[in-house]
């Protein structure tokens, strides 16, 4: 199963966009698969569900920084490299979707509300979020394999 298929899986066992990117990574990340659900269940929903920065960039952007991130401010360029890297990821996704923003992404102009809608088969018939986080998987997978 590839990493893209696991994110799909997650997201349609019920886990959101941000959760299913970085479960898919915890073999890689050190964090188990609850581990990385908590870490990343913030920002589901474009950041609680207010529809701004897809949970799959978020994904994404989480993992990079677990795996690449800088932990020391006094180290110069540091980072300044690591947000390079990733604005080349959201800008990779962007490419392919024409946005990152959730709302513009689901076409979304209903009001912001904190409670999920159910995920029925109809759900996932009007909803791009598998496809976007398979995508997301496979920009951040090619990512990494290019940094080894």
């Amino acid at each position: 199963m590839t990493r893209a298929d696991k994110a799909e899986s997650f997201f349609r066992q019920g886990y959101n966009c941000a959760q299913s990117v970085v479960m898919a990574f915890s073999d890689l990340t050190g964090f188990g698969e609850a581990e990385s659900a908590k870490l990343a269940s913030s920002f589901g929903g474009g950041l609680g569900r207010l529809r701004e920065v897809c949970g799959a960039v978020s994904g994404m952007a989480i993992v990079a920084g677990v795996l690449y991130g800088y932990d020391d401010p006094k180290v110069t360029g540091a980072s300044g490299a690591h947000y390079a890297f990733v604005q080349a990821l959201a800008g990779s996704f962007r490419e392919e979707t024409g946005s990152i923003i959730c709302r513009e992404l689901l076409g979304d102009k209903s009001k912001v509300t904190a409670q999920p809608e159910p995920r029925t088969a109809e759900y996932y018939k009007k909803r791009p979020c598998p496809e976007l986080v398979r995508l997301a998987a496979e920009i951040l997978e090619k990512a990494i394999a290019e940094r080894r």
